[in-house]
């Protein structure tokens, strides 16, 4: 593959798809999952197995993504509450000067395309979150979410299998 970024301490799964223009630094990404172009996967992210990462999304320190979930295209994680580029004295802030807010996505979630992901939230297991959405709270399981703020806008509905 042509114009990959991969950095040496990135952990890849088995039958792992990238595609071209990614960059992936100090995170893990398990087997079967696929990965579209201009995605960034930053340090200490993880990304369970078998989803799919749509292009232009990116996912910053400390989100932790379960098995079988999809990101569409052009989703951002923000893992600071209070960014900044200088200390109050005006000197460059460093890893040091802020905490990593985490955010956890559960097994089956769906993310959809242009969402904002806040840091210190979870979304829940088969949570849909529709496209567009700025979500800044917590996101229950099975239930689908839109808006900005993201608000219920229903619980996801199981059929009942026939046999």
């Amino acid at each position: 593959m042509k114009y990959l970024s991969i950095a040496d301490d990135v952990q890849l799964g088995k039958d792992v798809k990238l595609a071209n223009f990614i960059n992936l630094y100090g995170c893990a990404i398990d087997d079967g999952t696929r990965i579209g172009a201009f995605v960034e996967i930053q340090k200490n992210a993880s990304v369970g197995k078998n989803c799919k990462i749509q292009s232009h999304t990116f996912i910053c320190e400390g989100v932790m993504i379960g098995d079988n979930v999809f990101i569409g295209h052009n989703v951002t994680f923000i893992n600071d509450k209070y960014p900044r580029a200088t200390n109050p004295d005006g000197g460059m802030q460093t890893e040091a000067d802020w905490t990593v807010e985490p955010t956890v996505v559960k097994r089956g979630a769906s993310i959809g395309s242009g969402a904002t992901i806040l840091g210190n939230v979870t979304i829940g297991e088969n949570a849909i979150v529709g496209a567009g959405s700025l979500v800044t709270k917590d996101v229950l399981p099975g239930t689908i979410v839109a808006g900005n703020p993201a608000r219920l806008m229903r619980k996801i509905e199981t059929e009942a299998k026939t046999q």
